[in-house]
């Protein structure tokens, strides 16, 4: 990773920088659940061409794998025969749970059988807490990184599941070179009204990071979206003096549904370049949609490799 003065680490901003900064870092080896779909094997392919991973193995039908592949890959790329989609993610994860590969990626399969694969009792590999999903969008009017959490996985998360999924994120932001994290607890207000759910959760966090709860990060709300991102809605509603409004790196949303939507509109309003991964398995897992095009599938890897990087900072 790139060094800033002092021997710290440089706080990455960019999926350019990213990349820059963990091609080559190790033989990482990527399980793929389901490599039946020409955009997972590009994906596939140019991981392996830039040289992010060092070996692939993916399941599915070997014939059409095969034939998707350059022959000059074969010898890095290991194929087992998958008939399904959930045959497809149960073999994946089961290389993955056997120590064969450092991050697992969603081919094509659906995502109710491969998040199924994945947290398992017996033969799954979730990590013991809770799985969160997190968005990470790169966009012209946001000066760094602006993350999404929850998105994917839990649809109206707790006070202790959102608590988790702030933890879920430490390697993450360890591996994109930040020291402390300034998270915004989201809602439609910023008054602490009985009741409102998402208001008492967030002062509550608020509260418990003051205390000292979550090292390496401050986390602050409840905040409006405005407030999160904006120093002059921030300033306009007397929150200038907050260490996170206008500032925000991560946004821990109150329902999986805002957080899809907003995550969403950045890509569809914002000119976003984003990546999404799953938190809080053995290994970084990506869910990428099925429709995503090699972009983003890269993008949700170089995530998973910064996580990796956090994991041994």
């Amino acid at each position: 990773m790139a060094r800033a003065r002092g021997g710290h680490m440089s706080e990455i901003r960019s999926f350019a920088d990213l990349r820059a900064a963990v091609v080559d870092q190790g033989a990482h080896r990527l399980s793929v659940a389901g490599g039946d779909d020409p955009e997972v094997m590009k994906a596939i392919v140019a991981a392996l061409r830039d040289k992010l991973i060092a070996r692939v193995i993916v399941t599915g039908c070997a014939d059409s794998i095969k034939a998707s592949l350059p022959s000059d890959l074969l010898a890095q790329v290991e194929i087992i025969a998958a008939a399904d989609a959930a045959e497809c993610a149960n073999r994946a994860v089961a290389v993955v749970r056997a120590g064969d590969a450092d991050i697992l990626m969603k081919g094509h399969v659906d995502s109710t059988s491969y998040l199924r694969a994945i947290v398992n009792r017996d033969t799954g590999i979730r990590a013991g807490g809770v799985l969160s999903n997190v968005t990470v969008a790169e966009m012209p009017s946001y000066p760094k990184f602006l993350v999404a959490t929850d998105n994917g996985i839990i649809p109206q998360p707790t006070l202790a599941q959102k608590q988790q999924i702030i933890r879920n994120t430490a390697p993450l932001f360890r591996g994109l070179g930040l020291d402390c994290v300034k998270v915004a607890a989201l809602a439609a207000t910023e008054k602490v009204t009985a009741g409102n759910a998402p208001t008492e959760d967030a002062a509550h966090l608020a509260a418990d990071s003051r205390a000292g709860g979550f090292p390496g990060f401050i986390v602050e709300g409840p905040f409006g979206y405005d407030v999160a991102v904006s120093k002059a809605a921030a300033k306009a509603k007397k929150l200038d003096a907050s260490r996170v409004a206008g500032d925000a790196d991560l946004l821990l949303f109150p329902t999986i549904e805002a957080a899809n939507a907003v995550a969403k509109s950045w890509k569809f309003h914002g000119q976003a370049q984003t990546g999404s991964i799953v938190l809080g398995a053995q290994v970084p897992v990506l869910l990428n949609s099925r429709s995503d095009k090699v972009d983003r599938r890269i993008n949700a890897l170089l995530l998973a490799l910064a996580v990796r990087t956090g994991e041994r900072a």
